[in-house]
């Protein structure tokens, strides 16, 4: 399995830490983000980032993020334009485009339009770059893009598909009631858990999210399960955001167990 890691699961490390924990744990990936409270590579030039990885073993495959993407300004164009020079002077693979998740601009015809026009903005600077954007859609009531078959179908109208994959996270799919998987579309898995029996589904939000463990109810073995057997053979990366996994004193133990736990599971048949 192609295990990668998200900086947000362990936020509290270093990013030399960061890298050690990853290849120490078998990945062959990992994430990178610039929303935690400190600089991007903790301040290192890209170039000397990404080296470090290569050096450990370690593919970038993702550089986090521009917010909100489908609001699309002179702002949105220079963010996408700096982030897409970091991750090419870094190695990285790809960049990471969030939609708008305040509860502004989620009529339909709004949402449409609004992510047709960014992409069609943003294709040719992918181009320019010979660079993979990935767009995440968010499973929240309020996101203004929730729905992986609405990026789908907007992918193909621009004949995209080739500079942009979406994200298959397993939360924000259970949040959006599941529906079509799109492997040959899918750039990246998220995978992380909610345990709370007290929580409905709209009721879950981001500092929910730990590792998978068998009190998992969003079924992200399922999930796994069925995205490779429709041929999906890419990273499944670890992105958690809650508390109690940011303070775990043996990451590298918690997070093996997971991993265990999973394959276990998906050869289960």
């Amino acid at each position: 399995m192609f295990w990668a890691l998200n900086q947000m699961t362990t936020p509290n490390l270093g990013y030399d830490a960061f890298l050690d924990l990853a290849k120490a744990l078998g990945c062959r990936g990992v994430e990178v983000r610039n929303d935690l409270p400190r600089p991007l590579f903790d301040g290192i030039s890209p170039r000397e980032a990404g080296k470090k990885a290569s050096d450990r073993g370690l593919r970038l495959v993702g550089l986090s993020q521009v917010y909100p993407f489908n609001v699309w300004s002179d702002g949105i164009k220079h963010k996408v334009q700096e982030l897409i020079a970091i991750a090419k002077e870094a190695g990285a693979e790809t960049i990471s485009l969030i939609p708008r998740n305040e509860g502004i601009g989620t009529e339909e015809k709004e949402r449409k339009d609004n992510l047709n026009r960014s992409l069609a903005a943003i294709l040719p600077l992918l181009e320019d770059a010979d660079l993979v954007a990935l767009v995440e859609p968010l499973g929240f009531q309020r996101s203004s893009l929730r729905y992986k078959s609405e990026l789908v179908e907007a992918i193909d109208a621009l004949g995209a598909a080739h500079r942009y994959k979406l994200v298959h996270d397993t939360f924000h799919h259970a949040l959006a009631d599941g529906g079509p998987l799109f492997p040959d579309y899918t750039g990246i898995v998220h995978i992380s858990a909610v345990v709370d029996p007290a929580l409905r589904l709209d009721q879950m939000e981001d500092e929910h999210r730990v590792l998978v463990d068998g009190e998992d109810r969003l079924d992200n073995i399922g999930q796994i399960k069925a995205l490779l057997a429709a041929g999906y053979a890419g990273p499944i990366s670890y992105e958690c955001f809650s508390p109690q996994v940011h303070a775990l004193g043996n990451p590298l133990l918690a997070i093996r167990s997971s991993f265990d736990l999973i394959e276990a599971g998906v050869k289960a048949g």
